[in-house]
């Protein structure tokens, strides 16, 4: 549905105050880009998309592990057997 999202927020505003604005709505861009590009359409972008949430995810997994190996070594324990209350 990104695709949809672009379709609305990426219309074009006339450059003349004299001319009518004819924006279309999520129903109207959603039809279009059926008409136009197919099934196909919808999922224009998303390689983008999955390749970043893949990189994001592998920095927080990846700097999570170093924090836990710091911690480790640092003798700070997660065990909860081991805290005084």
């Amino acid at each position: 549905m990104d695709c949809v999202r672009a379709g609305v927020q990426g219309q074009l505003i006339p450059a003349s105050a004299s001319t009518p604005i004819q924006k279309q709505g999520a129903l109207e861009t959603f039809t279009q880009l059926i008409k136009n590009k197919g099934l196909t359409g919808l999922y224009a972008g998303v390689a983008p998309s999955i390749a970043r949430a893949f990189l994001v995810s592998g920095s927080r997994f990846s700097a999570y592990e170093g924090a836990l190996y710091l911690c480790r070594m640092s003798g700070f324990s997660t065990d909860r057997a081991n805290h005084d209350h």
